[in-house]
């Protein structure tokens, strides 16, 4: 499974590429508004550091300024992927950046009849969001399960990215799951890392090492 870290903020990233759990980052207007600072300046202080792919999301409404704005972001680095919306404009916006040999990850996806659709417009990768869905009381994870399914059904190429990620234990069931990406914000990365009879043990060893002579 592949790690990749949902934010805009460069520390967060930085942090994760020393622990050497990032193989990409995802982004989108509300982590880039959080940072405060320019997009330019965020796309660029990522694309320095990071060597996996890096969605960039549109934000443009139709096809065509969709298309417009993805071949702009694609021409920052050769590990960008054109983030898009799961809509009709959207998927033709897909099929052709796509078809001009461009990575798209479909977005915003609460369904698999729209992962479908998004692998046959040729996505390299859909995003189901199951946080959301869980926040209405539908089974996000059910969702993955379902279009890892269809994927499977058919070979498709596209992959999954298990986004809107809360808690580590999306990150397990994803696991389970078999899902080809997570991606999550650094705070669940971060609670990977911890658990209390890890600190307990810790803390016993380096009580015993007090007492074990030095000389």
């Amino acid at each position: 499974m592949k790690f990749f870290l949902d934010t805009g903020n460069i520390d967060e990233i930085r942090e994760g590429l020393e622990m050497g759990m990032v193989d990409g980052v995802t982004t989108n207007p509300t982590l880039i508004a959080k940072e405060k600072k320019s997009f330019d300046s965020v796309v660029e202080e990522i694309l320095a550091v990071v060597e996996g792919p890096v969605s960039l999301e549109v934000v443009s409404e139709t096809a065509e300024g969709m298309v417009e704005e993805g071949k702009k972001l694609a021409s920052r680095g050769a590990n960008v992927v054109v983030k898009i919306p799961m809509t009709t404009e959207g998927l033709k916006a897909t099929k052709i950046l796509s078809g001009e040999g461009m990575a798209v990850n479909q977005t915003l996806v609460f369904s698999p009849l729209q992962a479908l659709l998004a692998a046959k417009a040729g996505a390299a990768y859909v995003s189901p969001f199951i946080g959301r869905l869980d926040d209405v009381s539908h089974d996000g994870m059910e969702l993955v399960e379902q279009v890892l399914a269809i994927f499977d059904n058919y070979a498709f190429e596209c992959e999954v990215i298990v986004a809107s990620v809360r808690h580590p234990m999306h990150v397990l069931n994803a696991a389970l799951l078999g899902a080809d990406v997570i991606t999550m914000p650094f705070g669940v990365l971060s609670q990977m890392t911890r658990h209390p009879l890890t600190d307990v043990g810790l803390q016993k060893f380096l009580a015993d090492w007090k007492k074990v002579p030095k000389r």
